[in-house]
Parts: structure tokens; C-alpha cells; sequence
């Protein structure tokens, strides 16, 4: 008889956990969980069923089950947002939008993280983190207000600045090109503090053998960074920038809402805005509900593909 048969002839027999005693044992953990469940359950599960909506003719005086199907087999909106511009416009300028913030925004939390975890002084950095962190609890209202102070060609504190040392006004709120490098630079301000958070947690779980064992060897800060710092939280990157990825068609509303203005509606329109507009005021809710499942799927699509790649590459993805 061969080793490999005799291992499986006396193989321990597997072990089953009765869930009860399980259950009973770790009770207020499933008690914790309880209230997200539920929130997921009520606001995210239950609301799905008002997708059909898209396939449908909606009437405000009908039940669901009671509306005409569209026409086209149900894909008459689908068809009819794919020929509407100002859809294919706000499309457009999501996925530009989101590849920008993508690219430029990105790196920056990751950076200032190394950076923060080489300052020496605890007061100071501590100072730093906490003025970084700040303006993540701005709304994007009081955002824009500072923007305007700050801004505007005629009166903003920037411009007035320039102009004293001999330029001219930039029209960063009031001209399409301008206003999009605007709209990254303050979306940037706003998340990046908060974003580091993750990246100095997983700094923070990398051993302190590895440094001294560099230090011991003649490494460089720099090659510390490099070989063990960024090594290290290479699995909490890549995580980060599939989910990243997998919102690339998504936006929120409160950004663009409160940044955009009619001057720049060429680039400012995005696809949240373009529901507001044409669902809650215009009354369009199955071309709306259609663009929005149309948002939803693609953004599943983005975040499959981000998460194969992450895999085939050799990292772990998100599943």
C-alpha cells in the first residue's frame, strides 16, 4: 500500500460544528451585523424591483404590473437615451472625469502616506494629519463657496494675486478647460487626507524587522520606500484600485451639482446630473431608470475585468 493511500485510509474524519452552539457563542457579532443587513436589505435589495420601471411605459396612476411594456421588446429607452446627445455628452464626460481623478488622484493619497510615515516628529505629524484630513467633512456646497472666493477673474483671492504680479486673470470656474483641472484639483484636496487612512494602516502592519534588517544592511530611506514600504502595501493598492476602477462610469451628484455652472455644461454634465434633470424634474423616469441600470451594469462589468486582471497579475483582487 503507498503513502499517499494509507494518508487517505486514515484521514481524520471531518469535524461538524453544530450552528447552533455556534450561533450561541458568537451571538453579538450576529447582533452587530443586524442593522447593516438590514439597511442593505431595505435600501439597496428592496428598491431593485423597481428596475422594470426601465422596461416599461411609467405611469404615476399604475402599478408596476399594470404599466404597457416599451417598445422594441422593452428596450425602447435604452434606445432612446443612446440617441439622445446630452446622454451620450454626460457619458462622455463621466468616464473623462473619473480617468482623471483616476490618474491624478490616485497616487497623491499614496504618497502623502509615505511621506507621513517618514516624518520623525509624532506633534507634527499628527498636526499635519489632521489638517489633511479636514476637508473631507466639507460639503461640496461650502466647497464651491470657497472656490468662488478663491477663483472667480473679477474679485477671487488667486486672480488678484496674479494680477499683482503682472498676469492676467485665469477663468477657472467660468471656461470648460480651466474649470476641469478646477474640478480634479479640489476633488483631490477634498478625499486625499481621508484616503490615506487606509495606506497608513497598512504601513503600519509591516513589521519593524524588515527596517532594521535594511538599516542593518545599509539601506536608504528611499530604498526602504521602495523594496519594503510600497512592497507591503501593494495588496491594499491594488484593492483600492479595482474598486477604483469598477466606479469609473459611476459619479456622485453633490460634486458636479454644486461645481458646475452654465458656462461649462460642455464638460460639467455627467451622468447623476443628467438623471436629476431629466427624471426627478422632467419626469422621464424610464429613460432615467434606463440610463441608470445601463450605469449600474457597465460599472459591474469595469469591476469584474479590474478584478481578473488584479489576479492574473498575482494579487488577490477583492474576492
Amino acid at each position: 500500500m503507498s503513502a499517499k493511500t494509507k494518508e487517505q485510509k486514515y484521514k481524520a474524519p471531518k469535524q461538524h460544528v453544530n450552528w447552533k452552539v455556534y450561533l450561541k457563542r458568537y451571538w453579538q457579532l450576529y447582533a452587530l451585523l443586524f442593522l447593516p443587513m438590514a439597511y442593505l436589505l431595505l435600501f439597496r435589495y428592496v428598491p431593485m424591483r423597481y428596475v422594470i420601471i426601465a422596461f416599461k411605459k411609467y405611469s404615476i396612476v399604475q402599478k408596476i404590473g399594470e404599466m404597457p411594456w416599451a417598445k422594441n421588446h422593452g428596450m425602447q429607452y435604452f434606445i432612446q437615451a443612446f440617441h439622445n446627445k446630452d446622454f451620450i455628452n454626460a457619458l462622455r464626460n463621466t468616464v473623462m472625469l473619473n480617468l482623471l481623478d483616476l490618474v491624478v488622484g490616485f497616487p497623491i493619497p499614496i504618497i502623502f502616506a509615505l511621506i507621513l510615515n517618514e516624518l520623525p516628529f509624532k506633534r507634527f505629524k499628527k498636526t499635519v494629519q489632521t489638517i489633511a484630513y479636514m476637508p473631507h467633512f466639507l460639503s461640496w456646497v461650502i466647497i464651491y463657496g470657497l472656490a468662488i472666493q478663491l477663483f472667480t477673474p473679477t474679485n477671487g483671492l488667486v486672480n488678484m494675486f496674479i494680477e499683482k504680479l503682472g498676469g492676467e486673470a485665469v477663468p477657472f470656474l467660468n471656461e470648460p478647460t480651466h474649470w476641469v483641472a478646477t474640478y480634479i484639483f479640489l476633488g483631490v484636496w477634498q478625499s486625499f487626507g481621508w484616503n490615506s487612512i487606509v495606506y497608513l494602516a497598512a504601513i503600519a502592519g509591516i513589521s519593524p524587522e524588515l527596517y532594521e534588517a535594511a538599516s542593518v544592511d545599509g539601506a536608504g530611506r528611499f530604498s526602504k520606500i521602495w523594496h519594503i514600504t510600497l512592497p507591503g502595501i501593494r495588496g491594499t493598492i491594488v484593492t483600492l484600485l479595482v474598486m477604483a476602477l469598477g466606479n469609473i462610469i459611476g459619479s456622485g451628484f453633490d460634486r458636479p451639482f454644486a461645481l458646475a455652472n452654465n458656462l461649462v455644461m460642455k464638460y460639467g454634465e455627467v451622468i447623476s446630473t443628467f438623471v436629476y434633470k431629466n427624471g426627478i424634474k422632467g419626469l422621464q423616469f424610464s429613460l432615467t431608470t434606463a440610463v441608470g441600470l445601463f450605469q449600474s451594469v457597465v460599472g459591474v462589468f469595469f469591476l469584474l475585468f479590474a478584478n481578473w486582471l488584479a489576479r492574473k497579475l498575482g494579487e488577490r483582487g477583492i474576492w
